[in-house]
């Protein structure tokens, strides 16, 4: 049981878990010691490559970022290894179109992490952009992003759910960027307590008028929906949704979505990609898990755009 509690303390904390490792580091490998090459540092700093197209008349934002991030964090290392190319290339594709085929408008990023989709919106569109995220450590690393590439995002540390108050967030034990919101009543040293809003509660506070909605929230994006249904009613924003096959999410997106007559396409390979009659997590493939929902079918300037966005990031690796 003790063991137990020390092992959820140093997942918990990201400092205890440094200071854990860099300890086993000088342990030999017969008391549970680390080989050195395998330990992330502390902070990792790397320049990354921003995408544009060749048809980008306007040559808005930077064409690159340096940024200083946390090492241990999941998606930094993906960045430094692989660039923005080996990151959900399909889904950033849709989403830079989706910035230049909406009205104007803001840009909502829901579950940012350290804020990739936010960055690319703020550097490619110069729209408002919302980034949001509840785990402390990663809404920092997302400000500093903000911050430090001179974007001017702003970082909403708060859930986005079907509810007002607080929510319990656990952590998830061997990727960060699971971490979700539960609604179990067994808490323990992995998760922590936080503020829980939702869409239409905080929409009405700022008074934003949301054209692009990205939301990947580890398994609770209906709930983020569900809390936003006025939002998506008054405003009709384009939508780019991760939704994991199983656990019902497929069915209760559909029940939602079927009254505001979106179109539903999975997000897999080069477009045009078809409409679907049922959404379903396994359509998309696994390194994207992503569905787009329109207001109104998708022409084809907005596929051209796409496909144009896909060779831009191919280069940013």
């Amino acid at each position: 049981m003790v063991t137990d509690q020390l092992r959820e303390l140093v997942r918990r904390y990201p400092l205890v878990r440094f200071a854990t490792r860099r300890i086993r580091v000088r342990l030999p490998r017969s008391m549970g010691g680390l080989n050195p090459a395998r330990v992330p540092p502390w902070s990792r700093v790397f320049t990354l490559d921003l995408p544009r197209p060749d048809t980008d008349a306007r040559r808005l934002g930077p064409d690159s970022v340096t940024l200083h991030l946390p090492g241990y964090l999941t998606v930094p290392r993906r960045l430094a290894a692989h660039g923005l190319a080996g990151h959900e290339p399909d889904s950033l594709s849709c989403f830079l179109a989706m910035l230049g085929h909406t009205r104007p408008g803001a840009v909502l990023d829901v579950g940012a992490g350290v804020g990739v989709y936010a960055m690319l919106a703020a550097a490619r569109s110069g729209r408002p952009v919302f980034a949001f995220e509840p785990t402390p450590e990663i809404a920092a690393a997302a400000r500093s992003v903000s911050e430090g590439a001179e974007l001017g995002f702003t970082v909403a540390e708060v859930a986005l759910s079907n509810h007002n108050g607080t929510a319990y967030l656990r952590r998830a034990r061997h990727n960060d960027m699971c971490n979700t919101i539960e609604r179990s009543g067994r808490h323990d040293l992995s998760g922590i307590t936080v503020r829980a809003a939702t869409l239409a509660r905080w929409n009405e506070s700022v008074g934003c008028s949301p054209s692009v909605l990205k939301i990947d929230t580890a398994g609770t994006e209906p709930d983020v929906i569900a809390g936003g249904l006025e939002v998506l009613r008054r405003f009709r924003p384009w939508m780019l949704v991760k939704v994991r096959p199983g656990r019902g999410l497929e069915e209760r997106l559909m029940a939602l979505l079927e009254p505001l007559e979106y179109t539903w396409y999975p997000v897999n390979g080069r477009p045009p990609y078809p409409p679907s009659r049922e959404i379903a997590g396994r359509a998309s493939p696994a390194w994207e898990r992503t569905w787009l929902f329109t207001p109104e079918p998708a022409g084809s300037g907005f596929w051209t755009s796409v496909e144009a966005w896909r060779k831009a990031l191919k280069v940013c690796a």
